[in-house]
């Protein structure tokens, strides 16, 4: 069977056995060919929009044999399906605000669509945001460290086939020991991930000294500048910053 990076593999853990599934964006056809082969689905379509992935796509298909199961397409976002077509798509390797423009422009190919597993590099909040603003739930999400990056997994369906609301998933949640204890809020939950927060964690803890290094930095440039703006960016950076190291304060950085 083909191996999989921790990434993808995570993609693949994610998934309900037997799916149809549209993986948007595939590259190299990788996950639909390991979701075939572990019986994660039962048929799969690898979306892809630039002639050279959309090539490789077809040749991984081809070499592991799935051509009956797995069928490769060349179009931009969800395109490349019809509604009612799968009931899994999975979108991973781009910016939030891509993957929250390729579903809000497909909306209408989202019909019977069960189960979005999502991996933003970047703009995490954005995606969540648009998740619960078109009523989608997150049910999971993970967070790991590969090959010098760290990467987020947002597993979400819509709100009529979920088990909890949004207003259970984003409701303020206390953090902490009982020597220090924090209330998050909503928005904080949608920046930070309602679910990691809980699981914490030393990948979770270190992503978050990276935004705080991120944060110093453009401090440090800002404080070079005498604009009214400048400094009241500064000031806003500064509660952010305060804030985040709250949070990592009440974090066990040896949770698993």
């Amino acid at each position: 069977m083909l191996k999989l990076s921790k990434r993808l593999q995570l993609l693949h853990d994610l998934m309900d056995p037997g799916r149809n599934l549209a993986d948007i964006g595939s590259d190299h056809a990788l996950l639909p060919v390991a979701c075939i082969q572990s019986g994660q689905a039962a048929t799969a379509i690898a979306g892809e929009l630039n002639e050279g992935p959309y090539e490789a796509a077809k040749r991984q298909v081809a070499s592991s044999g799935l051509q009956a199961k797995i069928e490769v397409r060349r179009g931009d976002g969800l395109d490349v399906i019809e509604a009612g077509e799968v009931d899994t798509i999975t979108i991973a390797g781009m910016g939030g605000a891509l993957i929250t423009n390729i579903l809000e422009r497909g909306k209408l190919k989202l019909k019977g669509v069960t189960r979005l597993i999502l991996q933003p590099n970047v703009g995490e909040d954005i995606l969540r945001k648009w998740l619960f603003d078109n009523d989608y739930v997150i049910e999971a999400e993970r967070i790991l460290e590969e090959d010098g990056k760290i990467y987020e997994i947002i597993a979400a369906v819509p709100g009529y086939f979920s088990h909890i609301s949004n207003d259970e998933v984003y409701e303020p949640k206390l953090i902490g020991t009982a020597d220090h204890v924090i209330e998050l809020t909503s928005d904080e939950l949608l920046k930070m991930g309602p679910f990691l927060v809980e699981q914490g964690g030393a990948v979770f803890v270190k992503k978050w000294e990276w935004e705080i290094d991120k944060i110093q930095k453009v401090l440090a440039s800002l404080s070079k500048s005498d604009l009214p703006e400048a400094k009241g960016k500064a000031g806003e950076l500064e509660q952010e910053l305060k804030r985040i190291e709250e949070v990592l304060s009440c974090m066990q950085k040896d949770k698993p």
